[in-house]
Formats: structure tokens, sequence, C-alpha cells
């Protein structure tokens, strides 16, 4: 058996020793191995890596260099590995706000979108019924305007009917007289005639 593995063999369990309170700490933490409870699990694992390279100096002991180095080497490609794992935490978190942000906005859009369609409706319904009642108003008025005209018409006509009817019966009377005239005229001639006939008839006879 080699002299200095009793040595070595010793610091190593007083290590061990060393930080087993300081394990049960860790353990303690709150997490998975991030965030503290990480952080305080690779300042435990530094601190071992330093006490083994202390020893390994001070008792020339190379294997407990190398052991120290290893765990070194160790907790940073932990610390790194954490890091890396932060640093994806904290980009899947952005990339996640990014998209909650991105949908509460696509989600706003398509609310302002419809209600501006609801608006456009509701407009396009009012002008809709405006000019339907427009044209309602512009038929009854027409219709109320055709009934006037209809009226008035009647009222003239039944107002100049009675003077239509007293020209009427003045122009028979007036063609009736002008009839009998004749017939007096044609009385007349005939009366003319045959009184100048009986008188050449008697100038005849003497």
């Amino acid at each position: 058996m080699n002299i200095r593995a009793i040595p070595r063999t010793a610091v190593k369990t007083s290590i061990r020793l060393a930080r087993l309170p300081f394990d049960a700490a860790v353990q303690l933490l709150p997490g998975n191995g991030a965030g503290a409870k990480g952080t305080a699990k690779r300042a435990v694992d530094r601190a071992d890596a330093t006490a083994r390279a202390v020893a390994g100096s001070v008792m020339l002991d190379s294997e407990l260099r190398e052991d120290a180095r290893r765990k070194r080497t160790a907790a940073g490609e932990r610390a790194k590995a954490a890091n890396l794992r932060a640093k994806a935490e904290r980009t899947t978190k952005e990339a996640r706000g990014r998209a909650e942000r991105r949908g509460q906005q696509a989600q706003r859009r398509r609310k302002e979108a419809d209600t501006r369609a609801s608006r456009r409706r509701e407009q396009a319904e009012q002008e809709h019924e405006l000019q339907s009642r427009r044209a309602a108003e512009v038929e009854q008025a027409r219709v109320q305007a055709s009934r006037n005209v209809k009226e008035q018409t009647e009222e003239h006509i039944e107002q100049e009917a009675p003077e239509r009817r007293l020209e009427a019966l003045a122009d028979r009377a007036e063609a009736q007289a002008q009839a009998d005239e004749a017939l007096r005229e044609r009385d007349e001639a005939s009366r003319l005639g045959e009184a100048a006939a009986t008188i050449k008839e008697e100038r005849k006879e003497e």
C-alpha cells in the first residue's frame, strides 16, 4: 500500500464529512438543482475542489490535485450547463411572453375588427331603415298629392258642371230659336209665293 494513500484517504474522508452538513442544507433548498439550490451546490463543490487542491499541494499529492482539477472542471461544466439552462429558460419565457403578447394583440385586433364590423352593420341597418322610411314618406306624399289633385279636379268639375249645363241649355234654346225663325221665314216665303201665284192667275183671267 502506498504510504501516501493513507493521508489521501483521510483527507478525502475529512472533506466528505465536512461537506455533509452543507449538502444536507442544500437539499433543503427549494428547486430541482436550479436557482439558489444549484448555486449553493456548485459553491460546495468548488470548496471541495479547493480543499483537495490545497491538501494536494501541501502533501505534494498529484492524485489529490488531479482530483481537485476534475471536481473544479465538473463544477465549471455544471455552472456552464446551469447558465445555459437559465438562458434557455429566459429565452423560452421571453418567447412565451412574446407569443402571449402577440396573441393578446391579435385578440385585441380581432375584437376591434368585430367592433368595427358590428358598427358598420348597425350603420348600414340604420341607413337602410332611414331610406325605407323616406321612401315610405315619399310614396305617402305622392299618394296624398294624387288624392288632392283628384279631389280638386272633381270639385272643379262639379263647380263647372252647372255652368256647362246652362251654356248647353242656352245653346239649345238659341238653336231652337234659329230653327223656329227658319220655319217662320219658310212659311212666310211659301205664303208670299202662294199670294204671288194667286195674283198672277187673277191677272190672267182679266
